[in-house]
């Protein structure tokens, strides 16, 4: 039988489910202008022109695609309903440590999309009135083209990006749009949830964030589902674009059920003196595909990235992540720690790459692995590209288990094995929580870990 990756890019028999005419049928159910069924139609050329990833490209190497078929997959056109209260929507987990939509008193908005469409959006009223924008991307391009024209798809996620970032640019449904003006800081987070229910459609969510001058804010994006039957592909894309002096602190925690195969793509764009702070946070989904960058782009830039994943089960986790310093004196510290238990595997490849002219780089790179069972494997491969001669550029990675002695020592003191296990995992991953200035996301990490540990 032909897989997908056997097949050539314009077979139709790869896009049973995915054509031109099924792009323009969904822009015309969204009421779209013109300048956005061009942009999809754009992408969609793109799409069929790139070749399907192969095990000899080096990102795709160790990833396995044999078992994805796209024809199996039908991508959502009609409109998610809308509701009048948060109530009425169920967080979309089944699992008790889920993430929440948390008190209107402890965000500045929220954007809740559910299958595909959006089903509740609102924002605070002191937000907007200083001018910051929070709001689904239908309602943003019909109410604020010029802002969203500028910046979706093109400067940090193009569709020329890759095969299936060109088919998301093609095909996007629904994801949510945050604009703050320069100058203005926002501190009580902005929190976008997206929720499956169905089975057997290709949901494609779209987050875009663009900070202005001097502006700050915090946003965070949830993707969950409870596990079901037959199998759902979901991609995501996040374009972040911090302009001069700006800062976000992005988080994003991703706890589908174990029927998803999810694919996201993830780019921050730095000017100077700009600041990012981004936690990404792995926990469900059959198979994950993670690409996260940030360039640096302008002089004295930072980028704090923290990862988080933990896989059981058959689960498989491939996270690449990319620290881009195009401008001297900028800064990146990357931290991503994993464990694995049962037959669950994962991929961790980083790349610090510092072009030309790029002088006085400071940047630093950590994988940490804790495997728990025999059966579970941790490839981890870092990598530096240089091309500037006055930087300090370093990485480590590390793919261990629980050692005996450790073990020993909490039981001799009275700790069951099972409980003594579950602290030396939380005090693997407690570094990393500890860099988490935000106690509702930290209780939320430490009872998925509990939960992952499973005694």
């Amino acid at each position: 039988m032909e897989t997908i990756a056997q097949i050539k890019p314009n077979s139709s028999a790869e896009l049973a489910n995915f054509t031109r005419d099924g792009v323009i049928a969904l822009s015309k159910s969204k009421g779209e202008p013109a300048w956005a069924l061009d942009q999809r139609l754009a992408a969609w050329e793109t799409f069929e022109s790139l070749p399907m990833p192969a095990r000899n490209d080096e990102e795709w190497r160790r990833t396995d695609l044999r078992r994805l078929k796209l024809d199996r997959f039908a991508p959502v056109l009609a409109a998610a309903e809308r509701v009048s209260t948060l109530e009425q929507i169920a967080t979309g987990s089944d699992a008790s440590h889920s993430l929440q939509f948390g008190e209107a008193s402890q965000r500045s908005g929220i954007v809740v999309s559910k299958d595909g469409g959006i089903a509740y959006a609102e924002v605070s009223p002191e937000v907007t009135a200083q001018g910051v924008i929070f709001t689904d991307l239908d309602t943003a391009i019909q109410q604020h083209p010029d802002l969203v024209k500028d910046s979706f798809a093109t400067e940090a996620v193009p569709a020329s990006f890759g095969k299936f970032e060109a088919l998301h640019a093609a095909f996007w449904q629904t994801g949510s749009f945050l604009y703050v003006p320069r100058g203005v800081a926002v501190e009580l987070p902005f929190r976008a949830f997206a929720i499956d229910t169905k089975v057997g459609q290709a949901t494609f969510t779209h987050s875009l964030a663009v900070l202005e001058e001097s502006a700050e804010a915090f946003l965070v994006d949830a993707f969950q589902s409870e596990t079901q039957e037959e199998a759902t592909y979901t991609s995501a894309v996040v374009e972040l674009i911090l302009r001069q002096n700006a800062k976000l602190r992005y988080v994003q925690v991703q706890d589908w059920g174990r029927h998803v195969w999810n694919f996201m793509t993830e780019r921050a764009t730095l000017a100077r003196d700009a600041e990012l702070k981004s936690l990404q946070v792995t926990l469900g989904s059959k198979f994950t595909k993670n690409s996260i960058g940030a360039h640096l782009r302008g002089e004295n830039a930072l980028a704090e990235m923290l990862g988080i994943f933990f896989a059981d089960g058959d689960q498989f986790f491939d996270h690449h992540t990319w620290q881009l310093h195009e401008s001297p004196y900028a800064t990146s510290d990357l931290e991503f720690k994993g464990a694995l238990k049962e037959r669950a595997r994962s991929v961790y490849s980083g790349l610090i790459k510092v072009s030309e002219g790029a002088q006085r780089t400071d940047a630093y790179q950590q994988n940490r692995n804790l495997v728990l069972s025999r059966e579970a494997r941790a490839d981890t491969i870092p990598n530096l590209e240089i091309g500037a001669n006055d930087v300090r550029c370093t990485h480590g990675a590390t793919v261990s288990q629980v050692e005996e002695e450790h073990l020993f020592y909490l039981e001799s003191r009275g700790i069951p094995r099972s409980e003594a296990q579950k602290l030396i995992v939380e005090g693997f991953f407690r570094p990393v929580i500890d860099r988490i200035p935000v106690e509702e996301i930290q209780g939320f990490l430490e009872g998925a870990i509990a939960a992952k540990v499973g005694y």
